[in-house]
């Protein structure tokens, strides 16, 4: 966003760079990188807890890691149920946007994001560490949120109803050009299509477009902002940003598609146009 919006007014999951560094020596919250591991290594914003992967997917599955899986994961950084998280990536928050999607899926509510991300924190010369924390265990509880998620066989059912289902992805995968290694091609029939990367700014901040801009763009493509919605890509990692877009505009009733096109057309009975 431009510098001269603030941030944090605009919505209550999203804070600045200048917000972070005012904050960095808090112990209330839990930093998290969400960029890819070994860049991770080489240099973060001091304080932060890597990833072992940003997609946190189950081994071998096309869908997200197990309650006991990730419970693992998120008690070896220290985090309680009841304790904030601020999340931001080296790629304009799309990871970031994936890495909040996942713990609301697993029922962990106060989760912001660093608008531009690491990005930004480097064009503003703001310090850098590779030092890796080391923090004390604790115990996270997850609690599955069914409302988050959308799977194969509801999103099946809702073909040709008139839901608005959201394709975030390129023009290429979704005309059929670009396959992705999947079986088939194609879009999934009625679905609205708007890449997910045009609702953020250029480098090098990779900010998000002010609020308001996003939501006329969206409405343009044919999107109601504030109904349901269920968004969808290739993996279910633009489609957890797609979500993370329309709770930035307050809503909160929207879903993402974690299987999306790696399950959907590699499966021989659901509908694809091109």
């Amino acid at each position: 966003m431009s510098d001269n919006l603030n941030v944090e007014a605009q919505s209550p999951i999203l804070v600045s760079t200048e917000w972070l560094a005012d904050n960095l020596e808090s112990s209330e919250f839990v930093l998290i990188d969400a960029g890819e591991f070994v860049a991770y290594r080489r240099a973060h914003i001091p304080g932060a807890i890597g990833l072992p992967h940003p997609y946190l997917k189950g081994r071998g599955s096309k869908l997200v890691m197990g309650s006991d899986q990730f419970e693992d994961l998120a008690s070896s950084w220290g985090l309680s149920n009841d304790q904030p998280v601020v999340i931001y990536d080296d790629n304009a928050s799309l990871h970031a946007a994936r890495m909040w999607w996942v713990l609301r899926y697993f029922g962990h509510k106060n989760v912001k994001v660093v608008d531009g991300g690491l990005n930004a924190w480097l064009a503003e010369n703001k310090p850098l560490t590779s030092k890796i924390p080391r923090p004390e265990r604790s115990e996270f509880h997850s609690e599955i949120d069914t409302a988050q998620v959308c799977d194969i066989n509801e999103l099946k059912s809702l073909v040709g109803t008139g839901a608005q289902i959201w394709d975030t992805r390129s023009d290429e995968e979704w005309n059929g050009t670009e396959s992705r290694g999947n079986a088939r091609v194609g879009r999934i029939p009625g679905s609205i299509h708007f890449e997910w990367r045009h609702l953020l700014e250029g480098p090098p901040f990779r900010r998000f477009r002010p609020l308001s801009d996003i939501r006329t763009t969206l409405v343009e493509a044919g999107i109601d902002v504030d109904a349901p919605v269920v968004s969808y890509c290739q993996a279910g990692i633009r489609g957890a940003f797609g979500q993370f877009v329309l709770a930035l505009l307050g809503n909160m009733e929207s879903r993402n598609y974690d299987g999306s096109m790696d399950e959907w057309a590699n499966e021989e009975d659901t509908p694809l146009e091109v």
